[in-house]
């Protein structure tokens, strides 16, 4: 199956750049291009791309404000990649909680580009070892207030929470099979079953809802 994708930044060359890259994956097709946030949650409207590569910094309505209208549109199914020159951005830890899937540096090579999106349309993780220190860092400055949804845990089962608390602490499948003495497969199956009972889209925002909702509290 072709993954449709959609490159909103301001910078013509970038879009051009990341189009041609992309272009030359024989899974991947860019079907759009928006120069700014108002332009991005219009062709995700019209285009019903399955990715966006969604710069920060952009006139009009800037890629925050973009995101949240369109993660937060129920008939829109598109997974946003938020563009970033720095992978510790102030923005990064806000893109990540308006419902951006994760991150990528404007200055990945092609095959990390088109990796991240073809992971990204997967449902899996995008999040470095910096960002999750970054999510740690700012729930400690925020106190870490849980969020009303906390009630929603009680739905998972013993071995669900656990396996949500690892992706919070950024486990992959597999270093979690081998934390719980369980396979990888079993992993996948608890996984899904995490991101259906909480409403949640991927893996990056099970991690930003365990610490959210305090399951997973910092320092501990």
């Amino acid at each position: 199956m072709t993954i449709r994708v959609l490159i909103a930044d301001d910078q013509t060359m970038i879009r051009e750049s990341f189009a041609i890259l992309l272009n030359a994956q024989p899974d991947i097709e860019v079907v759009g291009e928006a120069g700014d946030g108002e332009e991005a949650v219009r062709a995700v409207a019209e285009l019903g791309p399955d990715v966006v590569l969604m710069d920060i910094r952009m006139p009009r309505l800037d890629g925050l404000e973009a995101t949240r209208r369109i993660t937060g549109d129920g008939d829109a199914a598109a997974k946003v990649l938020v563009l970033t020159t720095f992978d510790l951005d102030e923005y990064v830890y806000e893109a990540l909680r308006a419902g951006a899937s994760g991150f990528l540096l404007k200055t990945s090579s092609a095959h990390q580009l088109a990796d991240a999106v073809r992971t990204v349309h997967e449902g899996g993780a995008l999040l470095a070892p910096t960002v999750t220190r970054r999510l740690i860092q700012e729930f400690s400055r925020l106190g870490g207030k849980p969020a009303p949804r906390r009630e929603r845990v009680g739905d998972l089962t013993e071995r669900e929470t656990q396996v949500l608390c690892l992706i919070a602490q950024g486990l992959s499948n597999l270093e979690i099979a081998g934390e719980l003495v369980i396979s990888e497969q079993t992993v996948k199956t608890h996984v899904s079953r995490i991101l259906i009972k909480l409403g949640l889209r991927d893996r990056t925002q099970a991690a930003v809802f365990a610490y959210e909702t305090g399951l997973v509290v910092v320092g501990e």
